[in-house]
């Protein structure tokens, strides 16, 4: 039997393994590079994850693209698929020329205890 790898935090389950988003039960789109940012801040509830830091997790070096207008609407989208506000924040908060912070109670982690979240979400990393 394979270990279920999904986060849970307010009405939301995380499937890291399949990289799906889902409120209360109802499957919510979230595109690929969205869905990574929200795996990385999972990964570190409660702590600031620098803009940089995204970048170099998420961001191939050899990509040229206008980041911060990508890194703002990747981040646009987290928001709107969870309902989220930038002005009343419930599960992300920025930090402005900083980065972004997970600020949601994190329910329950389902992952064995060896392998850990950051393993675990690096298979929607590797999908492009």
């Amino acid at each position: 039997m394979r270990p279920t790898r999904t986060v849970r935090f307010g009405a939301f389950t995380v499937d890291l393994r399949s990289g799906e988003l889902y409120k209360q039960g109802r499957k919510i789109k979230l595109q690929q590079r969205p869905f990574q940012i929200l795996a990385v801040l999972l990964d570190r509830p409660g702590e600031v994850v620098t803009r940089e830091e995204l970048r170099r997790q998420i961001w191939p070096p050899d990509i040229f693209v206008d980041f911060d207008h990508s890194l703002k609407t990747a981040i646009s989208k987290i928001r709107e698929a969870l309902g989220d506000s930038a002005d009343r924040p419930r599960y992300l908060e920025t930090l402005p020329r900083r980065g972004y912070r997970f600020i949601g109670a994190v329910e329950a982690y389902q992952l064995p205890h060896a392998l850990g979240i950051r393993s675990a979400w690096r298979c929607c990393l590797s999908r492009t």
